[in-house]
């Protein structure tokens, strides 16, 4: 367990590091954002020392994520004029009190996209002989990791896991379950899994924290037959799909008349009509060109009774963003460029989701600063919604206290008509924008959340909390091939 909590205090409390959410090829960490992270646990050293406490115990308090983004800070401002900061005062890394007013909030927090892994499901009959999926688990190093057993290193990702992971170690008030692409027979979290996890959290009284997807693979034989019961007996409140899989490894567009469409007809025959599409992140060279956004304002246009959710904005993790150039043809600036050339305009019935883009992003603020701020232009203030991608980056919170405090400069505002990100527009990103879509309201979650037994023990745990600060998905090239070997198989 000591492991796990790093007694050392070696890990900061902002995870900025290459791991992926396995669905694209870690990106190497620049020069720039190693020497940050060295810079962060430098200072750390020093203020701890100087305030008279440990490293783990300075890391783990609010001025241990405040001095961590100053340092962040400092390096990406060296050179340059930043067009994207944290807003802290220098303080903060030695006033508790300031630090807490910085990066504590009371913002409704609904993650739109959470998922975990069942380390007991059917789905390991499928791997094979011989074989450990999700190899790099063991590196998450919980507690649980070292139970004997073959598979018991999977525990790290299991529904206990998560539910340690999202709602006590972050501020996250309320989520949703989502799947990954695979055949039926293998995969990693099932409906039935999913709807498991939802009581396990019910029976902590917390019934209106945790929604679930549908999996819906329109390519693949028998899943719009299954849309059924989905609604019928699991209560799914939106469809997940991807768009660029496929179980001959060809993708689709939404508005295919063979696949996309059918799709979106059913839907709306039965009612829930919210549709959660995975762009960006392409998954190799077959899939990009389903990957991108062009699909998606040619449906939005003509289903206006459907809200369309693009996961992860469909960002393609690489090159920096810069300004909106539709021409560029992918990525952040392809959804912009759909949505706006179809007359969809902002607010409308699209909304992006920023789950691994926001986690990508936070470790180049330059970057940030464009894609947020053409989110906001062209998708609408309201459309913006939050979404971590977690647990495969471990809790959810270092994100959140990232984006508490994450502003564009007023320059790049100016120049390019974004918007100064201001208290109600985070917490409107944070999850007042999905209460739209989900047609829920905050007030009755927050009313039921703030007295139920998971708020007992989130405030019971926080005072002597143990976040590990580790993440869970791969890191490296071979981690990230390993991982796609096994899907294959």
């Amino acid at each position: 367990m000591s492991d796990v909590i790093d007694p050392e205090g070696r890990r900061l409390p902002i995870k900025v590091d290459s791991t992926s959410n396995g669905e694209f090829e870690p990106v190497p960490l620049s020069p720039r954002q190693r020497l940050a992270n060295r810079l962060a646990q430098q200072r750390a050293s020093d203020y701890a020392k100087r305030r008279g406490v440990s490293r783990r115990q300075f890391l783990v308090s609010a001025c241990g994520a405040a001095s961590t983004l100053l340092a962040f800070n400092e390096v990406h401002a060296a050179d340059r004029q930043p067009g994207g900061r944290f807003e802290l005062e220098p303080e903060s890394a030695l006033d508790p009190e300031l630090a807490r007013q910085r990066l504590d909030g009371d913002e409704f927090i609904f993650d739109v996209q959470g998922h975990y892994v069942n380390p007991d499901g059917d789905w390991l009959k499928h791997t094979q002989k011989g074989g450990r999926p999700f190899t790099w688990a063991p590196k998450a190093g919980c507690a649980l990791a070292d139970e004997p057993g073959r598979y018991s290193y999977l525990e790290c990702l299991s529904a206990e896991q998560f539910v340690q992971d999202v709602f006590m170690d972050s501020d996250t008030d309320m989520m949703v379950l989502s799947f990954v692409p695979s055949l039926r027979e293998a995969e990693p979290v099932t409906i039935e899994d999913a709807a498991n996890t939802r009581q396990i959290v019910a029976d902590l009284e917390g019934t209106h924290r945790l929604l679930i997807h549908g999996r819906v693979n329109p390519n693949q034989e028998g899943d719009m037959e299954a849309m059924d019961e989905l609604v019928e007996r699991w209560g799914v409140v939106a469809w997940k799909c991807y768009t660029q899989w496929g179980p001959d490894g060809r993708g689709f567009f939404l508005h295919d008349e063979d696949y996309g469409i059918p799709f979106i007809e059913r839907a709306r025959d039965l009612g829930v009509r919210n549709i959660c599409v995975h762009k960006g992140l392409p998954f190799g060279r077959e899939s990009y060109e389903h990957s991108l956004c062009t699909d998606i304002g040619i449906v939005a246009k003509r289903y206006p009774d459907v809200n369309f959710l693009v996961y992860h904005s469909g960002f393609i993790p690489g090159e920096p963003e810069g300004p909106y150039d539709p021409e560029r043809g992918e990525g952040i600036d392809e959804l912009c460029r759909s949505v706006t050339e179809n007359g969809v305009g902002p607010d409308a019935n699209v909304y992006a989701e920023l789950g691994s883009t926001w986690r990508y992003l936070m470790r180049d603020p330059d970057s940030a600063a464009h894609a947020l701020g053409k989110l906001f232009r062209h998708i609408g203030t309201q459309n913006v919604l939050w979404g971590t991608d977690s647990i495969w980056y471990g809790s959810p919170q270092d994100q959140i206290q990232a984006f508490r405090t994450f502003q564009i400069d007023p320059s790049l505002r100016e120049r390019h008509d974004y918007p100064e990100i201001t208290p109600a527009l985070r917490a409107q990103v944070f999850g007042l924008n999905a209460t739209r879509p989900y047609r829920i309201s905050a007030e009755e979650v927050l009313r039921r959340a703030r007295a139920d037994r998971v708020q007992h023990r989130r405030t019971a745990y926080r005072e002597d909390p143990h976040p590990h600060f580790r993440t869970y998905g791969p890191k490296s090239r071979r981690e990230f091939l390993n991982l796609l070997r096994w899907g294959e198989a």
